[in-house]
């Protein structure tokens, strides 16, 4: 291992949680490799390496991580352990994410939105949107992968990802491992 980024990767490949194959991603797209970071969280040690490795590149003052269900549950739990903050998760009522569940954000609350793995952006822009009716104070979003090769859309919020990771992707329509007839796999947890 040469550095902290190979560091924090190996222990998704250790957990078998790096995959490769042909994969619908929750947004839609189709993808060689996915990262199944269910598998890697299991291991309490593991998920607070990860986000130990994150809270030292955060801002100072969160006072409160909130994910989307159901993949930013258990991270963001864990980040606000590791900050030393409060964790609460957005979740699906009526095809929208809200609060439930007795769960709100204080006013002027330092708040940061964890994801486990970006791709696209879409889960922290439906948390973010179902959080806009608070007066809390966005510090930006989080995550343990950004697999968007620069392209996730986070509603203008700061990024802050524990590693970055190339991976390729692909509209279904132009896609290879379609036109090859290999099987098609969705491990992801969006229609939950």
């Amino acid at each position: 291992m040469t550095d902290a980024t190979t560091d924090y990767l190996d222990l998704y490949r250790d957990s078998g949680a790096l995959l490769e194959g042909h994969f619908l991603l929750s947004s839609g797209l189709h993808s060689d490799r996915y990262l199944q970071s269910a598998l890697v969280l299991q291991d309490p040690a593991r998920a607070e390496l990860l986000c130990r490795g994150l809270a030292e590149r955060l801002p100072p003052g969160i006072e409160y991580v909130v994910g989307p269900a159901l993949g930013g549950v258990v991270v963001a739990y864990e980040q606000a352990r590791a900050l030393g903050a409060k964790a609460q998760f957005t979740e699906r009522k009526d095809d929208a994410m809200q609060l439930r569940r007795g769960f709100h954000l204080p006013a002027g609350a330092r708040t940061l939105i964890m994801d486990d793995i970006l791709t696209t952006g879409t889960s922290i822009r439906e948390c973010y949107e179902a959080l806009q009716d608070t007066e809390a104070e966005f510090v930006g979003c989080g995550c343990l992968v950004d697999r968007s090769n620069g392209r996730a859309d986070v509603a203008g919020l700061d990024l802050y990802p524990l590693v970055r990771v190339a991976v390729q992707t692909w509209d279904p329509a132009e896609c290879p491992k379609c036109t090859a007839g290999e099987p098609l796999e969705k491990p992801g947890s969006r229609s939950i």
